[in-house]
């Protein structure tokens, strides 16, 4: 395909957050035509809403997509490395879990900062437009066309050789999709919700620090009164009171109402050369991985990948993204309802953390066999569904090491028992060689 050609095609993404506008960097770097559509207004103009995001932690994956596109040093120079997970108990004693080696660390970026930067991005390639207020109402992949609704309030058609939907876990996009035949879907929302509550700088800087509460909503819907949520932060976040003050904990948590979290997979991710899904359109998933944005962002990098594999042919690189894709994003969908299970039960288990402790002892001495699932999926590039096999073979083979050591340390310390036992006078009656010296000894026989 030559660049002429290129440049008669056009490309409409729907939904101009994260995964979209990272998106029209790279179409727009091909010399596509790149115009999204974002139901809302620019949030670069309009007053964010608060407590309906929740913070983002950058890792290796998007990183090197944001590398692609020359914006990895802007963004890591805003963000806050974090290089281990802290565990406070009722007690007060803290303990922390590294996330990796003393140099690993994952970011935590502002969600809208970052979406400001990429618009920004998106906006210096004169073949690339972001049409703000624009709804979509209507699309017809087979006929490459999509109808829109702008701030005029009147339906426009659109047509173009590519549909990209980037619209979120509730995508329009996908809902035309799923009247396909063949095209699977499935949804899980999880009994737990989200709250973000915010602790205010100290000493008048500008660092303030957002911090996200997580617990069933029967357990939120029992909080009903300002003393209700005092009475609940002192007894199982005391430390948490002093730093957020009383006042603006319980404005905090009347805010908003608890937001739920929604777990979403599909396949497959195209239809014919015409359509495509990325980002949580195609697989939303729970946050307790932080992989939500790092899987989104790697969609676009290797859709990239596949353009330069096949030349800029959709009727190549679509197919080829489902089927690399697919398995990976429903594997890591997987591992964060897993993650997502031991962060509510399992991380104050000392078998965890003794578990954990192995790991990272035989990280330490074979570091290219034996790799921490969390290291897999976050510093490195490693594809998920990959990951998850390479862990499961790690578990059976400590599980059997340690099943091994065990049966070791029974049959040895059995062994010492036996052995320096004192013997008792009816250990003699299983020793018949022993019957004569044993009654010489005791004066009852004589000879």
């Amino acid at each position: 395909m030559d660049s002429s050609d290129i440049q008669r095609k056009n490309i409409a993404i729907i939904g101009g957050g994260l995964v979209g506008s990272l998106n029209a960097c790279f179409l727009a770097k091909r010399n596509f035509q790149v115009d999204i559509y974002e139901a809302r207004e620019d949030i670069r103009v309009t007053k964010s809403a608060r407590g309906r995001s929740i913070n983002l932690a950058l890792s290796y994956r998007g990183r090197q997509a944001l590398k692609a596109i020359g914006l990895e040093d802007q963004v890591v120079s805003q963000g806050i490395p974090m290089r281990a997970r802290m565990i406070h108990s009722l007690s007060g004693k803290k303990s922390a879990i590294p996330y990796g080696t003393k140099s690993q660390y994952i970011l935590s970026i502002s969600r809208e900062n970052l979406n400001k930067d990429l618009l920004m991005a998106v906006e210096k390639y004169s073949n690339a437009k972001v049409h703000f207020g624009h709804r979509l109402v209507k699309c017809n992949p087979e006929k490459g066309v999509i109808t829109v609704l702008g701030q005029d309030k009147v339906p426009k058609d659109v047509t173009c050789d590519l549909i990209v939907g980037c619209d979120g876990a509730f995508s329009t996009v996908r809902t035309y999709l799923m009247k396909k035949p063949r095209f699977d879907y499935s949804q899980q929302y999880i009994p737990h919700g989200y709250m973000e509550l915010n602790i205010p700088p100290k000493n008048g800087d500008n660092k303030s620090f957002t911090c996200t509460l997580f617990m069933p909503f029967e357990e939120f819907e029992k909080l009903l009164t300002s003393s209700d949520v005092l009475d609940f932060f002192q007894k199982y976040f005391p430390d948490s009171i002093p730093l957020i003050g009383k006042q603006a904990l319980v404005q905090d948590f009347f805010l908003l109402p608890a937001q739920s979290m929604i777990s979403v997979k599909c396949s497959s991710f195209h239809f014919k050369s015409h359509c495509l899904l990325m980002g949580d359109a195609a697989h939303a998933i729970v946050p307790f991985f932080g992989q939500g944005m790092n899987a989104g962002f790697e969609d676009c990098l290797v859709f990239d990948e596949l353009m330069d594999k096949f030349n800029n042919d959709f009727s190549m690189c679509l197919p080829e993204f489902s089927r690399l894709r697919i398995p990976d994003d429903h594997a890591i969908s997987d591992l964060s309802m897993y993650n997502y299970i031991e962060m509510r039960a399992h991380v104050n288990s000392r078998w965890f953390i003794f578990r954990k402790n192995i790991e990272r002892l035989l990280h330490a001495i074979m570091p290219s066999t034996f790799i921490p699932l969390y290291t897999m999926v976050t510093f490195s590039r490693i594809r998920y569904h990959e990951a998850v096999l390479h862990w499961y073979w790690q578990k059976k083979v400590i599980n059997g090491g340690l099943f091994l050591l065990g049966t070791l340390i029974a049959v040895s310390g059995t062994y010492l028992l036996m052995r320096y036992k004192s013997p008792s006078p009816l250990d003699y009656l299983r020793r018949p060689s022993e019957w004569v010296t044993y009654f010489q000894n005791t004066g009852h026989v004589s000879l």
